[in-house]
C-alpha cells in the first residue's frame, strides 16, 4: 500500500503557495497509485457546463467532448450516487444500485463509451459542505483495488484538495463563505433561495408574505455582504460558494 504519499499529500497540501503545486503533488499521488487520469470539480447545476467548473485533472483525449455532447452527466450512475454518498465508492459498484432503473440501458452505454476511452474503472469522492455536496474528485483507469484504509485516505485527500485549490484561486469567495456562515440570517437566506431560482422581488413577497420594498431591503443587505455587483453576480457568487444547491 502507498498509505505514507496519501499521508505525505494531507501535509505538504498545507504547504503549498501555489495552485500549482498543489496539483503537482495531487498528480505524483494519483501516478503513484497507478491511475491513469483522474479529476477535482465542484458540483455542476443542471445548465452548467462541467469542463467549466474542473479545479484540475486529466482525462482521455475526446472523453470530455462525448460526455458533454451526450448530456452523460444526466444519467452518470457515479454522479447521481453522489447525492446519497458520504464517503467515497468504486465505480462500478453503482451499476447494481440502478439496476432497476429507467435508464439503465443508457447507463450501460455510457460505461460502454467509457471502457472505449480506457476508463475501466475507478473512484469518485464526495466533498461536503455546510449546504450539501460541493464538489468531488474522481480517479481511474485501469481497474485497481483499494484497501478500506486507502479509500478512507483518499476521501481525505479529496477534500484536503479541493478546499487548498479553492483557497488558493478564489481566496475572497472562501473568505466570505466562511463570513457568511454568522452573518447570512434566515430571512436573508430564504429570499437568497428564492433568488436563485429565478423569482423577481413581486414574487418572492408574495410567497414570504412581505412588502417588495422588504424584499429589495433583503436583496441589498445580500448583495453587500457577498460583494456582489448586481442580482445575477449574487446568485452566481451563491452557487460558488454552496449557499443554494
Amino acid at each position: 500500500m502507498n498509505i505514507n504519499q496519501l499521508l505525505h499529500f494531507l501535509v505538504v497540501a498545507d504547504e503549498c503557495r501555489s495552485a500549482t503545486e498543489v496539483v503537482a503533488e495531487l498528480e505524483k499521488l494519483v501516478a503513484a497509485y497507478g491511475f491513469d487520469y483522474y479529476g477535482l470539480v465542484r458540483q455542476p447545476k443542471p445548465d452548467e457546463n462541467p469542463l467549466e467548473l474542473v479545479l484540475c485533472g486529466r482525462w482521455p483525449e475526446g472523453w470530455p467532448q462525448i460526455y458533454i455532447a451526450k448530456k452523460y452527466v444526466l444519467i452518470d450512475p457515479t454522479i447521481r450516487y453522489l447525492s446519497q454518498a458520504q464517503s467515497g465508492f468504486r465505480w462500478r459498484d453503482t451499476a447494481h444500485a440502478f439496476r432497476a432503473d429507467p435508464h439503465r440501458k443508457r447507463m450501460e452505454r455510457m460505461l460502454m463509451d467509457g471502457m472505449r476511452f480506457g476508463l475501466l474503472d475507478g473512484y469518485i469522492f464526495p466533498v461536503h459542505g455546510r449546504t450539501g455536496l460541493l464538489g468531488n474528485m474522481t480517479v481511474g483507469g485501469k481497474p485497481i483495488d483499494l484497501s478500506p484504509i486507502e479509500i478512507s485516505l483518499f476521501d481525505a485527500v479529496a477534500k484536503k484538495a479541493f478546499w487548498r485549490l479553492l483557497e488558493l484561486t478564489r481566496e475572497g469567495d472562501v473568505h466570505s463563505a466562511k463570513a457568511i456562515d454568522t452573518r447570512m440570517t434566515r430571512r436573508e437566506m430564504e429570499v437568497l433561495s428564492y433568488l436563485a431560482d429565478g423569482l423577481t422581488s413581486n414574487e418572492i413577497s408574495k410567497i414570504l408574505k412581505i412588502s417588495n420594498h422588504t424584499v429589495d431591503w433583503y436583496m441589498n443587505g445580500i448583495q453587500d455582504k457577498l460583494n456582489a455587483k448586481n442580482r445575477q453576480h449574487v446568485v452566481a457568487l451563491a452557487f460558488r460558494l454552496g449557499l443554494v444547491t
